[in-house]
């Protein structure tokens, strides 16, 4: 009986641990080869955190305008959190107009994703 109540509790935990959403982290410029690159993209990642963030908030509490909104505003967040990859491969090679370009593209996606969020139902 022991065995299988640990057992279950750590299925349960592995779950949990899975669900919980990854958050941007605190930065190091010194350790980063190119410290201004990497702080553009450590803001990014917080804006994207921010999105996702408002987005749950009106799903949770049933306020998203209507499913096709809501599956807009999914993409949004899925592009800015794959952008966010792009632009941190780029920070290590420390291409900064590669950098700038995919930061305003997170913005513009962010911005979208949290102005959908925040329409109300009619």
């Amino acid at each position: 009986m022991k065995h299988s109540t640990t057992l279950v509790l750590g299925i349960l935990c592995s779950a949990l641990v899975g669900t919980v959403s990854v958050q941007a982290g605190p930065i190091d410029p010194a350790r980063h080869p190119h410290p201004e690159q990497a702080k553009a993209v450590h803001e990014a990642e917080h804006a994207v955190d921010h999105a996702w963030e408002v987005y749950h908030r009106a799903a949770l509490g049933g306020t998203v305008a209507s499913p096709a909104l809501q599956a807009d505003i999914e993409q949004h967040l899925h592009e800015a959190r794959t952008l966010v990859t792009q632009a941190q491969e780029a920070a290590e090679r420390g291409d900064k107009r590669q950098v700038d370009r995919l930061v305003g593209e997170i913005k513009i996606h962010t911005s979208q994703a949290i102005e959908g969020s925040k329409e109300q139902k009619k």
